[in-house]
């Protein structure tokens, strides 16, 4: 497919007003990540801030990435594994705090689920802590707190102005060393130098083997404009500011108004041709799932037909050694779903609702079997598949029908 990777800022893109997925957007999401695509969760927020997030899309499941602390991190969600990190040295702390106490700025950094803070009362810094899900510490030395390396520290300061002199300050007194930032107008972020969401991602287009034009990124903020720039597909909410939407290569709805569905089911599935699904990739991902346990492997898929094997063995035999009825409609239901799936329009999703078969043979342990499904009837709200279930020596065990409903994909759903 063209695009193997859509990386998405969080607050302002992909949650909208009420900090929540819409059912629009998570269905294209889920939908997206069913055909081959990995998603990237590219935000300020820490690690564990983006946690509940990424399991709400199931990218445990499918895949996906976190590019956490505006790029200081990635993690694969789906294996646990920390791919890339890069962290503050600690020694720097007493000259942060130095600066804060005489600026009388709050300051604070991150550490597991906690928040260390010397201001723990703040409003900015107790809504961070909110919003990620963390415990405040409050510690009357900050400096002395940080026995670890954290990733980045925040100064706080609602004069947007003070914090602007702040940053040209440190710009003098850090270059070469730290990178710093405006994330929010009263936020002033500091990380180690040359991290930003943009060479991060690409550290991980390389570590995949992704060309950066099969990426689609899309972002709201000051913070996602190198990615922005940088993916084959930069795109701008229309809640991002002017200086945001200027640099990207196309502006969508705003974070209210599904702008994230909108990329996906416009950019990748109304573009996606049957023949170029990853099934590889497919097949791998669904290791954990029904098909994974059965051992059933997509190995063709066209608009119109879909084939799959299955293994005759202990997970999928009867007792006395032959396949088991229940396994082969499984199978049937796993090659119609599929072909269902591709068959829908962008604003469409898929249910399987009925499954009926007749098993005329028997298929032994040891064997493998294959189905081949058919479309037979394209409706409006249904389809309907005829699968045929064959041994390895092309001997029919079973016919089976399979009924999908086809749904519209509203706001509601």
């Amino acid at each position: 497919m063209k695009y193997k990777l859509l990386a998405l800022d969080i607050d302002g893109t992909l949650l909208n007003g009420k900090k929540q997925i819409s059912p629009r957007t998570k269905l294209a999401l889920l939908k997206v990540q069913q055909l081959g695509v990995r998603i990237v969760l590219a935000s300020g927020r820490p690690t564990y801030g983006v946690m509940p997030v990424a399991r709400a899309l199931e990218m445990d499941k499918y895949g996906g990435f976190i590019l956490s602390y505006n790029g200081c991190q990635i993690f694969n969600v789906q294996t646990g594994e920390q791919l890339f990190e890069k962290r503050i040295d600690p020694r720097m702390f007493p000259f942060l705090e130095r600066l804060a106490k005489k600026r009388e700025f709050p300051i604070f950094t991150y550490h597991l689920n906690k928040i260390i803070t010397d201001t723990p009362l703040n409003k900015r810094v107790l809504d961070e802590a909110e919003l990620n899900g963390m415990e405040v510490v409050g510690v009357d030395r900050f400096a002395e707190a940080i026995d670890f390396s954290p990733c980045k520290c925040m100064f706080v300061s609602e004069d947007a102005h003070a914090l602007d002199e702040l940053r040209q300050y440190l710009k003098k007194h850090l270059a070469g060393t730290m990178d710093i930032f405006p994330s929010e107008e009263y936020f002033l972020e500091i990380v180690p130098q040359s991290i930003d969401k943009a060479n991060t991602l690409s550290v991980l287009a390389d570590i995949l083997n992704v060309d950066m034009s099969e990426i689609i990124a899309i972002g709201d903020g000051v913070c996602d404009v190198t990615m922005i720039q940088i993916a084959g597909l930069g795109v701008a909410m229309e809640n991002a500011r002017i200086s945001v939407r200027r640099c990207a290569d196309y502006v969508t709805g705003s974070n209210d108004n599904d702008g994230v569905a909108t990329v996906v089911e416009n950019r990748i599935l109304a573009n996606i041709r049957p023949a170029e699904i990853p099934l590889a990739e497919l097949n791998a991902r669904a290791k954990d799932a029904l098909m994974g346990h059965l051992g059933i492997q997509y190995t063709y898929a066209s608009e119109n037909r879909i084939e799959a094997t299955m293994p005759v063995d202990r997970r999928t035999r009867q007792p006395f050694g032959i396949l088991h009825g229940g396994a082969t409609l499984a199978l049937a239901e796993t090659v119609a779903g599929l072909g269902s799936m591709l068959l829908c329009r962008p604003d469409e999703v898929m249910v399987g609702m009925q499954v009926s078969g007749n098993h005329v043979s028997s298929a032994h342990e040891g064997d493998t079997v294959r189905a081949v499904a058919s479309i037979i009837h394209k409706g409006r709200t249904s389809h309907v598949w005829d699968v045929q279930v064959f041994t390895s020596t092309d001997k029919l065990i079973s016919s089976v029908r399979v009924l999908n409903s086809i749904l519209k994909k509203h706001a509601d759903t």
